[in-house]
């Protein structure tokens, strides 16, 4: 692949190569931590300290189930938390959106942030416990909900609250942390650099979900991945620098404004480091993916689950941002090498693309 420039962390970010080299010591090493012999035991006692290191990394006091993945550990939350509905905001991934297809939709603000005089209002309106799915960092904009505020609102309602903070990289302190306010949390591997098919479910009190029998200390069935959270501890282990990668987007942020485009989502300090929504006014997403790959830049138009049907973005349209406009936004988003160089490279590509392909305004007819 050469010389590619890889600006779709938040589709998949690449394994680092501490998880690496964990993953290929725990396949070496590999039994069924359920078995009694030596071999299982070994292999338990990896997983337990995988258990408690990955939430120590997330300031997690509570318990820790391990997944497949952020989208099962949501599924989980959804269909089987102790509660009579589900809320989600109407800008949530399609995992949860797939988990609940009935639940109630709350609508956002412009900026992308849950409507609260609505959250209040559905809450009122919802007899029995509730639990309200918000996710902390939105998959295609990078706007971060004010969890503080929410979880008030749904505890004082005597609810539960959800936080899929998939897309959010560990040590990032807005103030809001989920670790602060949610009753769940989903967490994904392979978007902190670690292996595909490895996430969990953080939950505060085990008496609030329902056991379905198994592994998981009874939450969840079969053979724990113990290989995937070995490395899903290492990559959290490997630091990143998230307020360089802050200065980049806001940088980018500029740059894009500079050059015609149009910055999407909330403000600087309330996204998250990692993302940024760009609208390239006059160029449809779909051209532009293919101009940027050509170019070498890996790029997406919002999720990677979707964004392969091309189909119009929820999101977006949800922060009332007509369709026409919504169809010119791609996503951008940093990984740990990420640097000042692939920035300009990446703008300079804008700029060339933007240059050639902007939908000009037609000439005056000219009278004789």
């Amino acid at each position: 692949m050469g010389d590619r420039l890889n600006l779709d962390h938040a589709a998949t970010t690449p394994m680092v190569p501490a998880a690496a080299q964990a993953l290929a010591d725990a396949f070496a090493r590999w039994a069924n931590p359920s078995s009694p012999h030596a071999e299982g035991r070994a292999a338990r006692a990896a997983i337990e300290r995988a258990r408690g290191r990955i939430s120590a990394a997330y300031g997690w006091a509570g318990e820790c189930i391990f997944t497949s993945g952020a989208s099962e550990a949501i599924a989980i939350a959804c269909t089987r938390a102790q509660v009579g509905a589900v809320l989600v905001s109407a800008t949530e991934h399609e995992a949860v959106l797939r988990a609940v297809p009935d639940a109630e939709r709350l609508p956002v603000l412009a900026d992308g942030t849950l409507d609260r005089a609505a959250l209040e209002a559905a809450l009122a309106r919802t007899p029995g416990r509730v639990l309200v799915a918000v996710q902390w960092g939105n998959n295609e904009t990078g706007v971060l909900q004010p969890l503080g505020d929410i979880a008030r609102i749904v505890h004082a309602a005597g609810g539960l609250l959800l936080a899929d903070a998939a897309q959010m990289p560990v040590g990032w302190d807005d103030g809001d942390l989920p670790q602060d306010h949610a009753d769940f949390i989903a967490i994904s591997g392979h978007k902190r650099g670690g292996p595909i098919g490895i996430g969990a479910l953080l939950v505060r009190d085990l008496a609030t979900l329902h056991p379905s029998g198994g592994q998981e200390r009874g939450y969840r069935g079969g053979t724990e991945n113990m290989p995937g959270a070995v490395a899903f501890q290492a990559a959290l282990d490997t630091p990143e620098d998230l307020i360089y990668m802050a200065d980049l987007r806001d940088h980018l942020d500029v740059l894009i404004a500079e050059a015609g485009g149009d910055p999407i989502g909330g403000t600087a300090e309330r996204r998250t480091p990692l993302i940024g929504a760009y609208r390239m006014p006059g160029v449809a997403a779909a051209t532009q993916l293919i101009r940027f790959d050509l170019a070498g830049i890996a790029v997406s138009a919002g999720a990677a689950c979707s964004s392969g049907s091309m189909r119009p973005s929820h999101v977006l349209a949800q922060m009332g941002i007509a369709a026409a406009d919504a169809s010119e936004v791609i996503r951008v988003s940093f990984g740990r090498e990420t640097g000042a160089d692939d920035v300009a490279r990446f703008v300079a590509a804008w700029r060339e693309i933007a240059g050639e392909l902007r939908v000009q305004p037609p000439a005056p007819e000219r009278r004789l």
